[in-house]
């Protein structure tokens, strides 16, 4: 038997559907979810899911809080030990690579750890990656305004929370900084509408960036692809090249981080 055929035999299902129920009632609103909502959100028989959210229960990974499930007291204690990051990188630095040697551009991987914040965890280089793009970015913070991952981020939000984030007066980092907030709230709803954001000359004078979204199984985003290149080597009209082959990159990274979320 190959190797890839032993892992296979090696996934327990039933491991596989509880992490699948554990993701969908991390999606749902705080006050969490009955059995039957989440047996439906997650393509799992009710009594299959019954009897798997009883265990995870019993283990302390979720509680029952007037007849909802909730994500549990140890799932909490757990999040808190976790390193995030461990792993992560060395899993999707592959995927990364083969984007960025494609386009010999650089890419970076970002992961949304709260609705209004994302940490940028890996990235990956061509061989030519000079002038307004270097590597290094890793751990770096980004106006969400003024930054293509950013505007995916902010595109997630509903108004309330857009209000919350924005601050009042949006910094302007070049001439083409989209400082007015009707414009960029314009703008956040064809990033919405179209599946990517991009910005141009907006962050650094002669930068190009787009980044595409990764989300769970849930629809839930998890996660930021980014090409980021320089103006004078890459123009508007490789953008629609560059947007489809990252929307097949995207599919590998979700492959990579969830390989049995379909199962």
């Amino acid at each position: 038997m190959s190797e890839s055929g032993e892992a296979t035999d090696l996934v327990n299902k039933s491991v596989v559907k509880a992490v699948r129920l554990l993701r969908e009632l991390a999606a749902q609103p705080a006050g969490g979810a009955t059995a039957s909502t989440l047996a439906k959100a997650s393509r799992i028989s009710r009594p299959t899911a019954f009897r798997l959210l009883h265990s995870l229960e019993r283990a302390g990974l979720l509680d029952r809080v007037s007849g909802n499930y909730v994500l549990g007291w140890e799932m909490a204690r757990l999040g808190r030990l976790a390193d995030p990051y461990a792993g992560l990188a060395t899993r999707t630095q592959p995927v990364l690579q083969e984007l960025a040697d494609e386009f010999n551009e650089s890419v970076t991987f970002s992961v949304a750890t709260a609705p209004d914040h994302l940490d940028l965890v890996a990235e990956a280089a061509g061989s030519h990656v000079v002038g307004a793009t270097t590597t290094g970015m890793v751990g770096k913070q980004y106006p969400l305004h003024a930054s293509s991952s950013g505007k995916v981020l902010l595109s997630e939000m509903p108004p309330d929370m857009l209000n919350q984030v924005l601050p009042a007066t949006l910094e302007s980092f070049t001439p083409h900084t989209v400082v007015d907030r009707e414009v960029l709230l314009r703008e956040l709803a064809h990033v919405r509408e179209q599946g990517y954001g991009m910005i141009d000359n907006e962050l650094e004078e002669g930068l190009l960036s787009i980044s595409c979204p990764i989300r769970d199984s849930a629809g839930k985003l998890a996660a930021v692809v980014t090409i980021n290149a320089p103006r004078y080597r890459f123009g508007r009209d490789r953008v629609p090249e560059a947007v489809g082959r990252m929307r097949r990159t995207v599919q590998e990274l979700a492959g990579v981080l969830w390989p049995d979320s379909a199962g």
